[in-house]
């Protein structure tokens, strides 16, 4: 057995595994927090994984926590290369694992940017990539093809949703409370995908970078709508109940 394989079969990557998954789900919580703060006024936090890890940092022992969330994300990216190099995955799943190693690695340096002191406005450095982009025909025509994959990825969360395909990555039997919170939070997060990307695509026609901005920007832009705190608070409720489903699929992942 090669030493890949050894690890992938080990108690600790096991306990790893577990850690680094309590940690996204906290960082969804945390989200779903700081959206809730904002459809029922005025949130000082960034409605982001930004800032979510800056809410952390705020906490006692802020600091350790954040270095722990680091290690537990930096921990799910080798897991999904050992996944790409070992797994023997069809090509659907392969595309997923490389997806989810870049959100968890994005996730991780930005805590560990915080932890440092380094942390800054995601929102604001969107905002100035898109400006910059903008300025010239192909920076705009980037910016809409941006805008579409993250819709595509936004529709692709809710058929996971409809179709419970998520559940590829449960190990054993789960409760239907379970399969629930994993239906709802993936439903939530692809309309958060969604209102993202037509923002993007929507910036790039009325030359206006402000609108190209991330979650942030697009639950902002849920709140200013007519009931909009009713739709924010719902979308909130969701994500938190994806950051739910986190824990319990940490008890059961399948690797």
């Amino acid at each position: 057995m090669s030493t890949a394989q050894e690890v992938r079969h080990s108690r600790a990557y096991d306990v790893a595994i577990t850690l680094g998954l309590l940690a996204y789900g906290l960082v969804h919580l945390l989200v779903a927090w700081i959206a809730l703060q904002l459809a029922f006024g005025k949130s000082s936090q960034e409605a982001s994984q930004q800032g979510a890890l800056k809410e952390l940092a705020g906490q006692p022992l802020g600091g350790v926590l954040l270095w722990v969330v680091a290690v537990g994300l930096f921990v799910l990216v080798v897991w999904r290369v050992l996944e790409l190099g070992w797994g023997h995955l069809e090509l659907r799943r392969k595309v997923s694992s490389v997806g989810r190693a870049i959100v968890y690695l994005v996730i991780g340096v930005s805590a560990v940017k915080i932890a440092l002191g380094a942390g800054g406005s995601s929102t604001g450095a969107q905002e100035s990539l898109s400006a910059r982009l903008m300025a010239h025909t192909a920076g705009r025509v980037l910016i809409v093809g941006v805008g579409v994959a993250i819709i595509g990825i936004g529709c692709y969360q809710v058929y996971k949703s409809i179709t419970k395909q998520f559940t590829e990555d449960l190990a054993g039997g789960v409760s239907e409370t379970t399969i629930l919170l994993g239906r709802i939070g993936y439903a939530a997060k692809g309309v958060a995908f969604a209102v993202v990307g037509v923002l993007f695509g929507w910036a790039s026609i009325t030359y206006d970078p402000k609108k190209a901005g991330g979650l942030d920007t697009a639950l902002h832009t849920i709140k200013d709508q007519p009931f909009g705190s009713v739709l924010l608070t719902v979308l909130a409720i969701g994500i938190a109940a994806f950051g739910a489903y986190c824990f319990s699929w940490s008890r059961n992942a399948r690797h």
